[in-house]
C-alpha cells in the first residue's frame, strides 16, 4: 500500500471517532493535571512549571491509558497473564514511544514555556500551549497506533 493510500485511509470519519473514544478519557486526565500545577507559577520560574506541567500531563495520560486497555483486555474475556500484559505495554509503546520522548523532552515543555509569554496572558498561553503540543503528540501517535492496527 502506498503512502498516499494509507493516509485517505487513515482520514477517513469512522477513524476520527475511534481517536476520540481511544484518547479522550485519557486527555481529559491530562487536561485537569496540567491546569493543576500551571498554579506554581507564583513559586517556580516559567521553565520549571512548564516541565511540572508536563510530568503532571503524563501521570495522569498514561494512568487512564493503561487502566483503561488493561480494563478493556479484561472485558474481551482475554486472560491477564504475564504475556498478555506484556503484549499491552509493547503495543502502547510502540503507539506513544518516540512520540512522547519528542514530546515530554522538548515540544511540550517548550509549548508550555512560550505560550504564554508569546499571548501575553498566562492561562490563555497554557491552554494553546497544550493544544500546540497535543497536535503534535497525537499526529504522530495516531499513525503509530494505525500501523499497529493493520500489522495485528
Amino acid at each position: 500500500m502506498n503512502s498516499n493510500l494509507f493516509f485517505k485511509k487513515m482520514l477517513q470519519k469512522s477513524n476520527f471517532k475511534e481517536w476520540f473514544n481511544r484518547y479522550k478519557y485519557s486527555e481529559l486526565a491530562a487536561t485537569s493535571a496540567a491546569l493543576i500545577p500551571s498554579q506554581f507559577s507564583r513559586i517556580f520560574n516559567g521553565l520549571a512549571t512548564a516541565y511540572l506541567i508536563t510530568f503532571a500531563e503524563y501521570f495522569a495520560f498514561y494512568g487512564v491509558m493503561i487502566y483503561i486497555s488493561y480494563k478493556k483486555q479484561k472485558l474481551q474475556h482475554k486472560k491477564n497473564t504475564s504475556k498478555e500484559i506484556l503484549y499491552l505495554i509493547r503495543n502502547l509503546f510502540l503507539e506513544f514511544g518516540y512520540p512522547a520522548v519528542l514530546d515530554f523532552f522538548f515540544i511540550r515543555p517548550s509549548s508550555m514555556y512560550w505560550m504564554p509569554i508569546i499571548t501575553g496572558n498566562y492561562f490563555v498561553g497554557i491552554i494553546l500551549g497544550k493544544i500546540t503540543a497535543d497536535c503534535f503528540f497525537y499526529f504522530f501517535s495516531i499513525i503509530n497506533y494505525e500501523l499497529i492496527k493493520k500489522k495485528t
